[in-house]
């Protein structure tokens, strides 16, 4: 069954493409057709679009990896940060910082050092440095913040990149292709969708076309990060019933000992009845029956 239809597509406006003059002719298989100098979007093409993309994120949201949420026009800021939050994922939605893929150790660098800002401030050794320093301080944390402060938690590459408006994002597009880093995006009908992975024709204009496919995305991704809990949480249990049973066969083991000391006694009592078999009385008959047919015979 599909995530969404056609009519929640129509009704948030996803079908409104660019200027007839604007569009770019790698974007014809997805148009449904030209009205009013406006071209239109085929929303059956974009459902099953959707589909393919959230499965693929829910996919890697279920095996613990990171999606980067890339939005930095004015539409789409507080939507994508108020969702990726929701969902413990980064996001960038200030400016790009260059470099932040390509050369992720020197951004990781500035992460580190906003770290080691607010480290000063809770040991006390912010209260010791001068009035002028504590602005420069202060500053510095508060620029950090803005750029870095939603992706501090990304330890290592991100594993996908989800972007709206990938003419607005072509830095990040760059990065993550050079980097072979698979790209999910709302495509509109002016972009190329050539280097995105995972094309979501859509339009990237509207609010309320973005916060509709970002509820859906965002709900495939809580969907696999619920499944890779519950199943760590199958596999905790499993281990405690097998340290269970571990402790058991210990004790019956335990237990055992002294049952094996018993079993030579039981064996040095059958020995002596072995011995007391009348064996003698039987080689006397088996010669007597030979001396008796010799005389027949001759």
């Amino acid at each position: 069954m599909p995530r969404t239809n056609f009519q929640e597509l129509l009704d948030a406006g996803v079908h409104f493409g660019h200027l007839k003059r604007k569009w770019n002719p790698k974007m014809a298989p997805y148009i449904f057709m030209e009205k009013n100098g406006i071209h239109i979007i085929d929303l059956h093409k974009t459902v099953i679009k959707i589909d393919e993309a959230a499965n693929v994120m829910k996919q890697l949201a279920r095996a613990g990896r990171k999606i980067l949420f890339v939005a930095t026009k004015k539409q789409a800021k507080e939507i994508v940060a108020d969702k990726a939050k929701a969902i413990n994922m980064p996001y960038v939605t200030e400016r790009w910082p260059g470099g932040m893929l390509t050369n992720f150790p020197t951004i990781r660098k500035a992460v580190k050092k906003m770290n080691t800002i607010d480290k000063m401030m809770t040991d006390g050794t912010f209260e010791t440095l001068a009035k002028r320093e504590k602005l420069q301080v202060t500053r510095q944390r508060a620029k950090l913040e803005k750029n870095l402060g939603s992706i501090s938690d990304l330890n290592r590459l991100p594993s996908a990149l989800f972007v709206i408006d990938i003419q607005k994002e072509m830095n990040a597009v760059k990065e993550a292709n050079r980097l072979n880093i698979p790209v999910i995006a709302m495509v509109d009908t002016c972009c190329d969708p050539g280097p995105i992975d995972y094309v979501i024709p859509a339009n990237d204009d509207a609010a309320k076309s973005i916060s509709h496919i970002m509820d859906v995305i965002c709900q495939a991704v809580a969907e696999g990060l619920s499944e890779r809990k519950f199943e760590k949480e199958k596999e905790a249990s499993t281990n405690e019933v097998a340290k269970d049973g571990d402790k058991k066969m210990r004790a019956r083991k335990g237990t055992g000992k002294p049952e094996d000391k018993a079993e030579p006694v039981a064996e040095t009592k059958t020995e002596p009845v072995a011995q007391a078999a009348p064996v003698v009385e039987s080689a006397p008959a088996v010669e007597e029956a030979p001396a008796k047919e010799a005389p027949a015979a001759e």
